[in-house]
């Protein structure tokens, strides 16, 4: 099944369990409202649709997501407040947009094969695992332009070390996909010939798991890296019984291991 929204925006489609996003907006793929919005409702269904246990995130070409776009920004500066109530709105709607991606039961597979910039970076750090092919780059680019990636930082810092947050952020350079990896930013590193086959892959392989399972799990799994100790335990101890709890759980070892 394959849908285009609305405004041309984005495609989708699933396959295997796996919804595809794939951003289309031109070679730069940018963060316009409009793509923000159309992401969004993607992600929704995903997280309301049984059928999808997988969902990947795919910008193609040289420029995975190029952040927010800056020529509409600039247009609104003709407006009475100078933009104020649409940079508002585009800022907590995309702020929106990636909590939801971060907070989806389903896991979140980015697949990066050029720049994710800015606010596309924040998209590709905002899924569970990223997998990057050896000519993607990373950057956080504000200073360069008289400002700082404040929106995009807070999901790279959840997933960076703070030392290699400030570096990107602070020095606007752009970084190759091994820093990535060895920063903790990206996954996998691929040749660009195989990284679709490895992501989609992995994902088809994930998809073949037991939904239930592994949302909560996902869920449990960032929970817990806040709490002390012997909360994280407790929090985790709990979904863990609830795993074996589980009727779909029960049934199979029983027919598994209590065979006469």
């Amino acid at each position: 099944m394959t849908q285009m929204n609305e405004i041309g925006m984005i495609a989708s489609n699933i396959s295997d369990g796996v919804m595809t996003v794939t951003l289309g907006a031109g070679k730069a793929h940018p963060l316009s409202l409009s793509m923000i919005r159309a992401l969004h409702a993607q992600i929704d269904a995903a997280t309301a649709d049984d059928a999808v246990r997988v969902l990947v995130i795919h910008g193609p070409g040289p420029i995975f997501c190029a952040g927010h776009d800056l020529k509409e920004i600039a247009r609104h500066r003709a407006d009475p407040d100078d933009g104020l109530a649409y940079l508002t709105e585009l800022f907590e709607a995309c702020g929106a947009m990636t909590q939801a991606l971060s907070n989806c039961p389903k896991p979140g597979v980015a697949m990066v094969d050029g720049i994710a910039t800015a606010g596309g970076l924040q998209l590709a750090a905002a899924c569970d695992v990223v997998f990057a092919s050896r000519a993607a780059t990373f950057c956080l680019p504000g200073v360069n332009n008289g400002g700082f990636c404040s929106t995009p930082a807070v999901t790279v810092s959840r997933v960076i070390g703070r030392k290699k947050v400030a570096e990107m952020a602070l020095s606007g350079e752009t970084f190759n996909a091994e820093w990535a990896r060895e920063a903790g930013l990206v996954t996998r590193v691929y040749t660009r010939d195989v990284l679709e086959r490895e992501t989609m892959g992995f994902a088809r392989q994930l998809a073949t798991r037991h939904a239930p399972a592994i949302a909560d799990g996902k869920a449990a799994l960032y929970r817990h890296l806040d709490l002390p100790l012997d909360e994280a335990y407790d929090l985790a101890t709990k979904v863990m019984i609830g795993h074996f709890m589980d009727p779909h759980r029960i049934e199979k070892e029983k027919a598994n291991w209590l065979k006469p």
